[in-house]
């Protein structure tokens, strides 16, 4: 959001964000539940965006925010049972691509290996299933006859939230890594460029110096701000 939020609307953005059910679906429209919740607090967005919450999720969201409770609207999406992912291992070919877009880490699997879901930690996001190449992934719905925050427990949220902020730090951390390797290998051939590189005229050399310099300086910038 543009300005920082008080802490009056920081504590309120956590409160909304308790109150969501915490499947990181996206279908809100917002990257994830906490992102939707400073939508609400910033006047970005209205209260009826988040089908796995239902009408019981926004009224929830109306009592918090003062607000009078509305229909939940369709655009994104309809209020439904629980989903559970299922993968066909018949079709499965081990792309970690589902891996990477699962937003609780609840697929265990590794490259050119079938894939599991953990069905007790899906959340039933269905964020895996545009990313799988083979169309291997299903949704089926393990709640009939309820749907919302009746097939969905405060304890699944806390549990989905947790795993969720789990994996962003990880996520952060090697990202993290993977920059400070980086840099380092860049600083090492930088030390000595004539013998890591092939080339030996001096104007290219001086011209490589100063595209790997800058590089290490966007690279450092970045770092900062992350």
């Amino acid at each position: 959001m543009s300005a920082a939020l008080s802490l009056e609307q920081t504590q309120l953005v956590d409160l909304i964000n308790q109150v969501l059910p915490q499947t990181q679906c996206t279908r809100c429209g917002y990257a994830d539940c906490h992102a939707y919740a400073q939508a609400i607090v910033a006047g970005q967005a209205p209260i009826n965006q988040c089908p796995p919450g239902g009408n019981t999720g926004v009224a929830r969201l109306a009592q918090l925010t003062d607000q009078a409770a509305l229909a939940l609207n369709p655009v994104h999406g309809l209020e439904g049972p629980r989903l559970l992912a299922v993968i066909d291992e018949d079709w499965c070919i081990g792309c970690t691509l589902c891996i990477k877009a699962c937003p609780v880490d609840c697929i265990v699997g590794a490259p050119k290996l079938m894939h599991v879901i953990v069905n007790e930690q899906c959340t039933g996001c269905e964020l895996c299933i545009p990313a799988c190449p083979v169309d291997c992934i299903a949704l089926i719905p393990v709640t009939p006859g309820r749907s919302g925050w009746d097939a969905w427990s405060p304890a699944q949220a806390q549990e989905a939230r947790s795993r969720y902020e789990f994996r962003e730090q990880r996520l952060q951390r090697e990202k993290f890594e993977t920059s400070d390797r980086l840099l380092a290998k860049a600083e090492t051939k930088l030390a000595d460029l004539e013998s890591a590189s092939k080339l030996t005229d001096p104007e290219q050399l001086s011209r490589k110096r100063a595209v790997i310099e800058a590089a290490m300086t966007r690279a450092r910038a970045q770092r900062r701000l992350d």
